[in-house]
């Protein structure tokens, strides 16, 4: 297994992109700020972008000093080359996300 981190900002990007056919196992979203933050969570195919069409999660509140887990128990998503999971928050510098993942 693999681990990817990233910054989340305001504006809408990947914080993962799969090489090659992957399993996520996890993703998390940790909110290390003095305020609440909303997020938006968009699951992409390849070639497209994130739209109402693909979102996941819609306006997520995460509180203070707190993080959410989109995983839970035995959960994947699958992905093929070149999709992504796209992420934007209310608040730039904010906002970290750690994603793991395998080859399959």
């Amino acid at each position: 297994m693999s681990i990817i981190t990233a910054n989340v900002t305001s504006t809408t990007s990947a914080v993962f992109t799969s090489s090659g056919n992957t399993a996520v196992t996890y993703l998390q979203l940790c909110n290390y700020s003095a305020g609440n933050v909303t997020a938006n969570i968009h699951i992409v195919p390849s070639g497209d972008s994130a739209t109402n069409l693909n979102i996941a999660v819609s306006n997520l509140t995460i509180a203070s000093e707190d993080s959410y887990q989109l995983y839970a128990g035995p959960e994947k998503i699958l992905l093929e080359n070149a999709d992504t999971i796209q992420v934007d928050v209310s608040a730039n510098s904010a906002v970290s996300a750690i994603s793991s993942f395998t080859s399959i």
